[in-house]
């Protein structure tokens, strides 16, 4: 699937399949941003309204598409059922829907192109600063989840190359899940992630994208004709409490993120207006919704309240077809590390640079040097932590909590401010009915991330 490139020049990239895009969306921005004039974002910027409507959809698919898809069959078995996870992703997707609107609305009104500058200009600079730093948490679980994903289908692959049953270890140290994680991430992801660039992953990112459609069209397949080994077990049909339908949240909140890297696409539009935005994030959003539910319905009904957390591992492991599909996951996960460790360290770069005063523009010397400090220390952690949390489940579920945030509780937050700053241009009414939403996403998202926060911290305490 190739697209325009944002942020770019069209001479220089053309047509590009959406890679080091991912990551310049995320950036942090200026250290000591200045408020613009109207038209000065559009002035010199020769990447600005090249993205066609066609291509604005194709671009918020693929940032919205990605690994998290392998854990919406637990997420309809966690909720309750083929009906219960429907129902939830269809009420979530108005939310989500509406968050993508209203930041388009607030990047309008304050001619601001990132998320965080949207989040910096209409709510101030302590939400700003507390949106970079969710941001860095959000980029840095996803990057664990991804070492985790990495070594769930290495087991799978060398159980099938050593010729070993299910379940059963050999014993060798090169077999070991810490010791192949470890030796994947230091000799493709470490060195991929130091550049200061990763505009070159352009085109590993297509491979990328075809594996992710690759893996939901085999999940439906052996649905539809599945192996004599796979039996459903416990087709639940309904939650078993309003709870367990809530904890499926987090995965659903993961899966269908696109927010963070949605403000800059709007403004990379041909025409940047709210109402025909309104139709390209409804487009994208229900493609994306045909892929997790084709996704999470089939493999739920395939395994039944058994499914793993992560689908993938719930087949067979001498299965070719579901082994392409372990293949290409890592290499989408491969690719994927760098793209978000980049905007992870911009973001703490811009935190660091703001906290100390310091120009963006220095000596490259003294800006390698941080670099390639950050980043190992960014990878020794990330690595460390996947070694010893071996549920990616429980990774979704944080992750999933802060994206909660990026979908309800900042553009809620925006438009709240939004509105009382024209509190005396506005019809009451419209008014209050506008405050009012603005405070019901908040709520839901301080809810969702609440939960999650909780959880993860005291059913660990407890077990």
């Amino acid at each position: 699937m190739a697209q325009v490139s944002i942020d770019s020049s069209p001479g220089e990239w053309g047509w590009s399949a959406d890679a080091g895009e991912r990551a310049r969306l995320l950036q942090s921005p200026c250290v000591d941003p200045a408020p613009k004039v109207d038209g000065e974002a559009s002035s010199g910027d020769p990447g600005r309204g090249s993205t066609s409507t066609l291509g604005a959809i194709f671009i918020v698919v693929n940032a919205c598409l990605g690994a998290g898809l392998l854990n919406f069959p637990a997420a309809f078995s966690t909720a309750g059922g083929v009906a219960a996870g429907i129902t939830l992703q269809m009420a979530m997707l108005v939310f989500i829907i509406s968050g993508l609107v209203i930041l388009a609305y607030c990047s309008q009104a304050s001619n601001e192109r990132t998320y965080q500058e949207v989040v910096w200009a209409v709510c101030g600079k302590l939400t700003g600063v507390l949106c970079e730093v969710a941001i860095a948490v959000y980029t840095f679980g996803t990057c664990i989840a991804f070492l985790i994903i990495i070594g769930d289908q290495q087991d799978k692959i060398i159980a099938v190359m050593t010729k070993e049953p299910e379940g059963a270890s050999s014993g060798l140290w090169y077999t070991d899940r810490k010791f192949t994680i470890s030796l994947t991430a230091f000799l493709f992801i470490l060195p991929l992630s130091i550049p200061r660039e990763i505009g070159f992953q352009k085109y590993a990112s297509f491979l990328s994208v075809v594996g992710t459609w690759y893996v939901t069209a085999i999940i439906i397949i052996k649905y539809f004709w599945p192996d004599k080994e796979m039996t459903p077990r416990d087709i639940l049909t309904r939650p078993a409490s309003w709870v367990a339908v809530f904890n499926a949240m987090p995965t659903i909140c993961f899966g269908f993120q696109c927010h963070v890297s949605s403000v800059p696409v709007f403004n990379s539009m041909q025409r940047p207006e709210v109402k025909t935005w309104g139709g390209v994030v409804t487009a994208a959003m229900v493609i994306a919704l045909a892929v997790y539910m084709g996704t999470g319905i089939c493999g739920f009904l395939t395994f039944g309240a058994a499914v793993d957390p992560d689908v993938l591992l719930s087949y067979p492991s001498e299965d070719m077809a579901v082994a392409v599909a372990r293949a290409f996951i890592i290499l989408s996960v491969l690719t994927s590390y760098p793209i978000l460790h980049f905007c992870g360290r911009a973001v703490v770069e811009g935190l660091w640079l703001r906290y100390q005063g310091m120009p963006l523009e220095e000596d490259v010397g003294r800006e390698r040097r941080r670099r390639v400090l950050q980043t190992l220390v960014w990878f020794l952690l990330t690595l460390l932590l996947a070694l010893f949390i071996p549920d990616i489940g429980k990774v979704i579920s944080v992750v999933g909590g802060l994206a909660a945030c990026f979908i309800f509780v900042f553009p809620g937050l925006c438009l709240i401010q939004a509105k009382l700053s024209e509190m005396e241009e506005v019809k009451p009414a419209s008014w209050w009915a506008l405050v009012s939403y603005g405070v019901l996403l908040v709520t839901l998202g301080a809810f969702i991330f609440g939960q999650t926060t909780a959880n993860a911290i005291f059913v660990d305490l407890l077990a």
